[in-house]
């Protein structure tokens, strides 16, 4: 069994803003006092073992920092490629492959509304997507699929373990309303009102 230092040691790791003591204490179902004992405990422990990081209470909450000597080592470890995040379209992308694979350019591009060579491209470099084949069809299209770096970073086996796209798409009612004001015909209508 975890202890308790470990899970809230965990929970700050992953979490993107401070983490208020009430909020840990209702998530470990423990008195907020015990909690902030653990707190107090964990930022001790940290700072006396030598460690890269570091437990400070900021903005009304608990968050973990790296240690300040650890700067210049960050500052390299930043620049380089591996260390940016994805932006938007290469994520748009990379949903797009992992969803319709095996899925050309083109298709890509035709799905996503925009030109999607440059975050192929960048998906192709940070190894999360390749190259599997090409298209039968006219012009024999590249085709693209994703790598096992990404299972790796999804967390995943196999592909069949991904969400089902099912649960991220609203029903028809709601896409029905959100298209009606671009089609041709609603235009037209529209203006004929005003």
């Amino acid at each position: 069994m975890i202890d308790t230092a470990a899970i809230v040691e965990a929970v700050l790791f992953v979490a993107e803003e401070p983490v208020t003591t009430e909020e840990l204490a209702g998530l470990l179902e423990m008195p907020v006092e015990q909690v902030q004992d653990t707190l107090g405990d964990l930022a001790s422990e940290l700072e006396t073992t030598g460690r890269g990081v570091t437990l400070r209470h900021v903005a009304g909450g608990w968050r973990m920092y790296t240690v300040p000597e650890a700067r210049p080592y960050l500052e390299r470890f930043a620049a380089t490629e591996r260390a940016t995040r994805l932006s938007k379209a290469a994520l748009e992308t990379l949903a797009v492959v992992a969803y319709r694979q095996p899925v050309s350019r083109g298709q890509v591009s035709e799905i996503r509304g925009v030109d999607s060579e440059r975050a192929l491209r960048t998906l192709e470099r940070r190894g999360l997507v390749a190259e599997v084949g090409r298209d039968s069809g006219p012009g024999q299209a590249l085709l693209y699929g994703t790598t096992g770096l990404f299972l790796e970073k999804m967390g995943i086996d196999a592909l069949d373990e991904l969400p089902p796209l099912a649960d991220h798409v609203p029903p028809a009612s709601v896409v029905e309303t959100l298209e009606r004001p671009f089609r041709p015909e609603a235009s037209s209508s529209d203006s004929t009102r005003s």
